[in-house]
């Protein structure tokens, strides 16, 4: 019994040796390759879509900036180029403005042209507080938001890609010794140069034609000459200073303003652009009329007539003598649409005095 029992034991082993082995072939023959990497499924790379018009090149400061689309996301410092952005109708690509209320008063005309756009910064905007914003555009200029040398260059920005559009009429601040003189290309050009990079060109142009018209009408007929002098009458602008004034020479915005008005600047022929200077050097070119800076900053141009009436030298100037004061905001005497009242204004105030 115990005999045949052992041999059906031993048959019964073999039979689940042999059951073991077939379902372990059975089973590498059904397993997976897992083993084997992953086919990888190519990813497609987007093509970017091309802007009808772009890309687009434009001069700054002399230097080429390529622009393949219309930017998005800019960030505009001081209020005259604020007034160029919204009169071109870029409300919507602004996500910021810096250097507005830090100097200024503002009216309700241009707050509700501003509409929400933040202020990020009341004077000179940082570095961090541009690249916050992800601009991938900043419309400043040399001593208009940036200084040489300084943290917010266009040389800093573009390592965190963000371009710089330089204000043309500052460039003449890199330039040591001749500077060229200002004109009202400077305004024309940075309008069409603005609608060039946000594909607004046809826009900008229309601006353009519409104040050359302006500025033809206001020159007409020709100013007469003030006599006795045989040239066109001499004007002063004080921007402010005590000690020295602070003031516009050849390369500076009102040279062309007072002279598409039919004036010239006494101090055209310094080689500068904003800058300071002796009392006794203007007091020496007798201007006939002086146009006071008007920051409305809530002091207005009384303190700088208080300063013109008490100095020994000015006072017996013809301006000074004669009451013969303009008064201009800061947005008129810098590049920008303001630019083209500040010329009616001073034309007119030059044709008063015949």
């Amino acid at each position: 019994m115990m005999r045949r029992q052992g041999g059906w034991g031993r048959a019964v082993m073999a039979m689940a040796v042999a059951c073991a082995a077939l379902l372990a072939a059975a089973c590498v023959h059904a397993q997976p390759h897992s083993a084997a990497p992953p086919v990888p499924v190519p990813v497609p790379v987007p093509v970017p879509v091309p802007v009808p018009g772009f890309p687009v090149t434009v001069d700054n400061c002399g230097e080429p900036l390529r622009i393949d689309a219309p930017p998005r996301r800019m960030v505009v410092h001081d209020l005259n180029m604020t007034e160029m952005a919204l009169a071109l109708g870029l409300r919507e690509r602004l996500v910021g403005v810096t250097g507005i209320t830090g100097w200024y008063k503002t009216d309700a005309a241009f707050q509700k042209a501003l509409g929400d756009v933040p202020e990020l910064a009341p004077k000179y905007p940082t570095l961090e507080q541009l690249v916050a914003v992800r601009p991938d555009l900043f419309f400043a200029g040399w001593h208009y938001g940036m200084q040489p040398g300084g943290e917010v260059t266009p040389a800093t920005l573009a390592r965190h890609g963000v371009r710089t559009l330089v204000l043309t009429e500052s460039c003449a601040q890199l330039r040591g010794g001749d500077k060229p003189r200002a004109d009202m290309e400077l305004l024309y050009g940075d309008m069409l140069r603005l609608g060039t990079v946000f594909g607004r060109r046809e826009a900008a142009q229309t601006l353009v034609d519409q104040w050359r018209e302006r500025v033809r009408v206001a020159s007409q007929p020709p100013l007469p000459r003030l006599a006795p002098l045989d040239k066109a009458p001499g004007v002063f602008v004080y921007d402010s200073g005590e000690d020295k004034p602070f003031t516009a020479g050849r390369a500076a915005m009102p040279t062309a303003l007072i002279e598409a008005a039919g004036g010239r600047n006494v101090l055209g022929d310094e080689p500068m652009s904003w800058g300071s200077v002796p009392w006794e050097t203007v007091a020496a070119r007798n201007p006939q009329f002086i146009v006071l800076l008007d920051y409305q900053n809530g002091r207005g141009p009384d303190a700088l007539r208080q300063v013109l009436q008490a100095h020994p030298a000015m006072r017996l100037t013809d301006a000074v003598r004669r009451s013969r004061f303009i008064v201009l905001r800061y947005a008129e005497l810098t590049p920008g649409p303001a630019n083209i009242e500040a010329v009616e204004k001073i034309a007119r105030a030059l044709r008063a005095a015949r």
